[in-house]
């Protein structure tokens, strides 16, 4: 029986288990990935987490885990089938290999993110963190005075393509439909911008380059060059293990605010399943570190 069961190995879960093995509370980590530490990993570079610039993502979340692991905190690397609350304790039945068992806890922090849409199109996999980036407010200070695509009609592709046109050379918007999803303020700001350059009624049908994005090819034949390329077209929060036990908003987020309490009493979240607005390294960590504070004040 644990005090806490923490689902997710990312910087939320982790800077959870730290706060929580400081506390001196029994908890374990569910990673679904051996060694695993979120979406961070896959950034080339991270320059924006006070104390750690211009460091690969993969090794600040490796800190994040060592620290976790020095102070004691149990992780397990397993796969989590289903939760369930008995209407005292949660079990959370987990697979190991072909082996299932069931954890029980008092708490539970659910920190499973979301992952970014993708565009399914040869080189994009082979290119991440080489050129291909899902956050451009992570990685675009890589791509100063560089030529760049924005893929993407809504606020978050509008958002990114204005931000990286004070940093890049010359920013190109792809978007698949003739009109725009998002803010047509930010729309008409971009229109104003003389590095910006908006084409729409395409779709991107590969992504070339050999040890780095060099161009993309469109459905009309034609070629976008660039050194980088920013997929905005959507995130899928990773909720399906909670199926009605919480609220979400309309974007299918869970339903909490910066403390991380949901609907469900002893069930909390943080990271990038949480509804918020800024879904970034810092704010998972601080989410973590929150949840943790919200179930000591509520035991």
């Amino acid at each position: 029986m644990y005090d806490i069961i923490i689902i997710g190995s990312g910087p939320a879960g982790l800077a959870a288990a730290i706060y929580a093995m400081r506390a001196g509370k029994k908890v374990i980590v569910i990673e679904k990935e051996y060694e695993g530490t979120g979406q961070i990993a896959l950034s080339s570079k991270v320059d924006n987490y006070p104390g750690y610039y211009n460091i690969d993502g993969y090794e600040l979340g490796e800190h994040f885990r060592e620290h976790a692991l020095y102070l004691g905190t149990e992780i397990k690397n397993a796969t989590v089938k289903m939760i369930k609350h008995t209407g005292e304790v949660f079990e959370v039945t987990v697979k190991v290999r072909k082996k299932e068992e069931v954890l029980e806890a008092a708490n539970i922090i659910y920190c499973a993110g979301a992952r970014h849409r993708t565009l399914n199109v040869k080189g994009e996999i082979e290119l991440q963190g080489k050129g291909v980036s899902y956050c451009a407010t992570c990685d675009g200070s890589f791509f100063k005075d560089k030529e760049v695509a924005v893929i993407g009609g809504g606020d978050t592709a509008l958002d990114d393509a204005l931000y990286l046109s004070d940093i890049a050379k010359n920013v190109t918007i792809l978007h698949r439909r003739d009109t725009f999803r998002g803010s047509f303020t930010t729309l008409e700001k971009l229109r104003k911008k003389e590095n910006v350059n908006i084409i729409t009624g395409v779709n991107v049908t590969m992504i070339e380059g050999e040890e780095h994005v060099e161009k993309l090819i469109l459905d009309n034949g034609k070629e976008v060059k660039a050194e980088g390329v920013f997929i905005a077209v959507g995130m899928v929060p990773e909720t399906e293990l909670l199926g009605d036990m919480v609220k979400y908003d309309n974007a299918g987020y869970v339903l909490a605010g910066e403390d991380g309490r949901t609907t469900h009493k002893g069930l909390y979240v943080a990271g990038d399943v949480r509804s918020k607005g800024l879904r970034q390294v810092i704010t998972a960590v601080a989410d973590g570190a929150n949840a943790i504070n919200s179930i000591l004040q509520d035991m």
